[in-house]
């Protein structure tokens, strides 16, 4: 999946003992739904099992890692030796990897300690934090991205934290995977929410496209960007792709996601139980139609000038068609 999660405090048992006034009628909730940034509880909830996460969530589209890695090199009028990239919820480190592998050096942030602690094991250097209290020291980076994980920062004061720490002529890139299978089998996965989980916000995914919620986020995104003053015109970019998925690697991945890392065991079984029913009723396998949404825009102001350099500049490596 992933999905935007939504949650409500859930309303209490009727007292059995009270009388209701048979002429009232209920209150409807009109409350607002929060916002995934105000929900911690959901958004530090992903290291419970962050192994699993790390081995089952998607990578990104190395044209993606490619294209931002080139926006500091058409806006730098040096190259630095290695880039500094700074990565906002960095998770396990799937994205941060990445970066590492096309030359940069990167330093994470994250809120879970546990999902700090997995990226550590692998080499990363990550910081416990929320994004919005973690304090920079004075540092600097060429560019600041956040993969699979801006939904849960507060977009105004996260972008106003970003223009504080990224240099001029840096790209301030967000991202994230959605996907749809076959309607058919996304018909099936809505139903299976529907009766195990009515009112759950997956039942709304796989009824509606994907990518939906992503759009959403990547227009607040940009508005914020746009609000602080400090970036140039955000740029939208999209990448398309497939992946094939067999009954258990699917269960496995959608078990990670922010709509079941705090469900009771019960109701975790009883979903895991019917999607893996759907998907054996498919075929027992089935190919996601990914795609990979982003929302990018460049640091104003001088573009440093970097000093001379007496070894090899590190860039990322070309993108294979």
């Amino acid at each position: 999946m992933p999905t935007l999660p939504s949650e409500r405090t859930p309303e209490p048992a009727p007292d059995p003992d009270s009388s209701p006034d048979p002429d009232s009628s209920p209150e409807p909730d009109s409350s607002p739904e929060p916002a995934p940034h105000q929900l911690r509880g959901t958004a530090e909830s992903f290291g419970i099992d962050a192994e699993r996460y790390d081995r089952s969530r998607p990578r990104y589209p190395q044209a993606l890692i490619d294209r931002v890695v080139g926006l500091v090199a058409e806006d730098a009028r040096d190259m630095p030796d290695v880039l500094d990239v700074l990565d906002v919820g960095c998770g396990t480190g799937i994205a941060a990897r990445q970066f590492e592998a096309a030359g940069c050096r990167v330093l994470g942030v994250d809120p879970d300690a546990r999902m700090a602690e997995s990226a550590r094991s692998r080499g990363l250097a990550v910081e416990v934090a929320a994004f919005e209290d973690w304090d920079p020291v004075g540092r600097e980076f060429d560019a600041v991205v956040s993969g699979q994980a801006w939904h849960w920062v507060d977009p105004a004061a996260g972008a106003a934290k970003v223009a504080r720490v990224l240099r001029p002529g840096g790209p301030f890139s967000l991202f994230w995977n959605g996907g749809s299978p076959a309607p058919e089998l996304a018909r099936a996965f809505a139903e299976v929410y529907r009766r195990v989980l009515p009112g759950s916000p997956a039942v709304r995914h796989w009824e509606k496209s994907a990518t939906g919620p992503y759009e959403t986020v990547c227009d607040g995104a940009a508005e914020a960007m746009r609000g602080t003053g400090a970036f140039g015109a955000p740029q939208r970019w999209r990448f398309d792709w497939e992946r094939a998925y067999a009954r258990d690697e699917w269960l496995e991945q959608v078990s990670t996601t922010g709509v079941h890392t705090t469900l009771p065991a019960d109701l975790q079984a009883a979903v895991m139980s019917g999607l893996g029913a759907a998907i054996d009723e498919a075929g027992g396998a089935f190919t996601m139609r990914h795609s990979t949404l982003a929302v990018t825009a460049v640091r104003t102001g001088p573009v440093r000038t970097c000093p001379v350099r007496t070894g090899p500049v590190r860039t990322s490596p070309r993108a294979h068609p």
